[in-house]
């Protein structure tokens, strides 16, 4: 959120009209969710200057995946959600996509949303199934507690507050913070899990 005050200031000071932000779904919900609340918080930010924007919504990222190669390699995909909890995921480079068209549009006005839910509601056990057909090699989901990825994360470096808020995010998701919007055709995003697997995943697992 600190960081986002000199961005907002500049908007101000030099006359920036327009501003795409990279959000996240969750925006009325009264939920604290970590990192997702200070999203909102920096999306505020940028809307009390008074220029017009376009707040990009999403809920977690597919390209997260890719943080869990070395996992995957042993054949474990791992997560603490329930095996048959399925939540939207988007691709970020479908994001991408959407923020060119809106930067480059200079037509659109006011202060708005625009919802992005990826091509479909997807469980993690799902996404493990997915993993072993692309991969060619047995992926499992492997659900582990909130309690042991926070000591994970602490022991990867992150402060305790930073672990904390990424704990919080993961409990809010489980709790509905995701499935709020209801999915349209307007908010539904071209790239399936199974084509992010074959052309991201795959090389990526490959290398």
């Amino acid at each position: 959120m600190t960081a986002s005050i000199p961005g907002a200031e500049a908007v101000h000071r030099h006359g920036v009209e327009r501003v795409v932000i990279v959000s996240a779904l969750g925006r009325g919900s009264g939920v604290y969710a970590g990192h997702v609340s200070a999203s909102l918080a920096m999306e505020d930010l940028f809307r009390s200057t008074g220029v017009h924007v376009r707040a990009l919504a999403n809920p977690s990222f597919m390209d997260n995946v890719l943080r869990q190669l070395p996992s995957l390699r042993a054949g474990v995909l791992t997560g603490t959600h329930p095996t048959d909890l399925a939540l939207p995921a988007v691709a970020t480079r479908d994001i991408a996509e959407v923020a060119d068209r809106l930067l480059r549009d200079r037509g659109w006005v006011g202060q708005d949303t625009v919802d992005l839910l990826g091509a479909a509601d997807i469980s993690l056990a799902e996404m493990a199934t997915t993993l072993s057909e692309v991969l060619g090699t047995p992926i499992r989901y492997e659900r582990g507690s909130r309690e042991e990825t926070k000591n994970t994360l602490i022991g990867y470096g992150f402060s305790d507050a930073v672990a904390q808020a990424m704990i919080d995010l993961d409990a809010a998701k489980e709790n509905g913070l995701d499935l709020v919007v209801p999915r349209t055709p307007e908010n539904t995003t071209p790239t399936t899990f199974r084509q992010f697997a074959e052309e991201v995943i795959a090389p990526a697992f490959a290398g």
